[in-house]
């Protein structure tokens, strides 16, 4: 597994295109490709679906990457033990069951 960085960075290698080409079509700085690479700097959600298209990759996976990086950036800061995961992953199956059952409620 890698972060959203490490993965941009292999994909983006991985098609001989450099950091300042990708900055291009991306519209975005030159720099901001390098941070984002190295996980100094974020890269706009509203990007991804253009970035998936120009890299060739899976959406899905490029933001499961996305939030995984976020996830645990907020796990950092507030100081949480790795099971905050496992009380995440809960949390995510018992809203998913709850919308459900309430969209099933007839009135």
């Amino acid at each position: 597994m890698s972060t959203f960085g490490d993965y941009i960075k292999k994909e983006r290698e991985k098609k001989e295109m450099t950091q300042d080409k990708l900055s291009k079509i991306l519209d975005i700085p030159y720099t901001d490709v390098s941070k984002i690479e190295r996980g100094k700097k974020k890269f706009k959600f509203e990007k991804l679906n253009r970035l998936a298209e120009i890299l060739n990759v899976d959406l899905q996976q490029l933001k499961d990457l996305y939030g995984a990086d976020i996830m645990i950036e907020q796990k950092t800061k507030y100081q949480c033990s790795d099971a905050v995961f496992s009380v995440a992953e809960s949390q995510s199956k018992y809203i998913k069951e709850k919308n459900v059952k309430q969209g099933k409620m007839k009135f």
